[in-house]
């Protein structure tokens, strides 16, 4: 890890997302560490309510590490109850504005003067979906974390894939049996990859707090779902170690 902690700002991704046919008013929460090195990069996708305090603290952790890292917003056309729809259809269909967002994202970092054009992604909840889809080599990216993300509804377009790491956690209501179908499917394409599957941790183990509106947070702690910081440091060791061997620094 760097030893000065980077610090991030929000970026208008605009010019790059009328490339991509993306989102027209595309905004994102860019990190890096101080200094002019030239670094990898990482696109993080949030969770789906939006990216919060919570997300970017997680982009400011890959930052750490060592990377230049951009959060793009993929609601930022109206927010989580007008995008989320669209947003999921698109995830499901593995074509949409989210993927044209992320794409220009991605090169975002890329036309960065200090970037070495080499990015890498990760994902949590429905950004681990979108993670795992963005694998496949039509989408450009070195590695992929694939955070409680589910299963693309074709495993075909992971041929090819770059190498993925994949944390879940047994308590995760719903994604129970992903782990296993991951592990079966990578290995069947010939995917390097690390998937394991945490039996004290349930949904969004990652996080070091809780997310959404207060009033669904009862719901949430009864479907084991929030921070659960044992799984997390052990996931959060294998992402670092996992990057580090396919997205250098």
């Amino acid at each position: 890890m760097t030893g000065a902690q980077p610090t991030g700002d929000m970026v208008d991704l605009s010019t790059h997302s009328a490339a991509t046919g993306g989102s027209p008013h595309l905004r994102g929460y860019a990190v890096r560490p101080p200094g002019d090195e030239r670094l990898p990069g990482v696109v993080v996708i949030h969770e789906i309510f939006g990216p919060d305090d919570v997300n970017k603290r997680s982009a400011d952790r890959m930052a750490a590490l060592g990377y230049s890292v951009i959060l793009p917003d993929l609601f930022t056309e109206g927010g989580p109850r007008k995008c989320l729809k669209a947003t999921f259809q698109a995830l499901r269909s593995g074509h949409g504005r989210a993927f044209q967002d992320i794409a220009a994202a991605r090169q975002w970092l890329i036309d960065r003067e200090d970037a070495t054009g080499d990015v890498g992604i990760i994902g949590y909840c429905m950004g681990g979906g979108f993670a795992l889809m963005c694998a496949a080599p039509s989408r450009g990216f070195q590695v992929s974390s694939v955070n409680y993300g589910q299963l693309p509804p074709t495993p075909e377009v992971l041929q090819g894939a770059c190498p993925v790491v994949a944390s879940y956690g047994a308590r995760d209501r719903g994604n129970e049996e992903v782990p296993a179908k991951l592990e079966y499917h990578l290995t069947r394409l010939g995917v390097p990859h690390d998937v394991k599957q945490y039996p004290n941790a349930g949904h969004a183990f990652l996080n070091d707090d809780d997310i959404g509106p207060w009033w669904l947070q009862p719901l949430f702690r009864l479907g084991h779902a929030g921070p659960e910081p044992e799984s997390a440091a052990d996931a959060w060791r294998r992402i670092d170690a996992f990057f580090g061997e396919h997205l250098r620094r």
